[in-house]
């Protein structure tokens, strides 16, 4: 079945355009875009250069991890790789819960299981 398509009028078109440039205009004034205008486009943390179609792999990562503190200057901001990122938060996490691999971590908190917990028990040692 062939589906017959109606010609886009002048009105639907402006509002098509209206839109892209509204969108546009939202997306550059959002803090993604003015950090990597303020800074140079490299991770903070592993040093690696981004350009082109991988400068989506750049991050923006809240030094004081409150996303709603945007200063104009940038001065909460840095650029992370997704990779420098993602261990960034886990450090955080780390540091909250304990180190997951030393006995004293406890799976009870939400969300964390250690699949270690009682395995003295489990193999006879006390």
């Amino acid at each position: 079945m062939v589906m017959k398509q109606t010609p886009m009028t002048e009105e639907k078109r402006a509002k098509i355009l209206a839109d892209m440039h509204r969108d546009e205009a939202k997306r550059k004034s959002g803090y993604r875009e003015r950090a990597l205008s303020l800074f140079p486009h490299v991770c903070g943390s592993c040093g690696r250069e981004f350009s082109g179609r991988r400068l989506k792999e750049l991050t923006v990562h809240h030094k004081d991890h409150n996303h709603h503190n945007n200063p104009p200057d940038g001065s909460n901001w840095e650029l992370l790789c997704i990779y420098c990122h993602d261990h960034e938060h886990e450090k955080i996490i780390d540091a909250k819960y304990g180190n997951a691999s030393s006995s004293s971590a406890k799976s009870s908190e939400p969300g964390l299981a250690n699949p270690f917990d009682n395995l003295d028990s489990m193999m006879g040692k006390k």
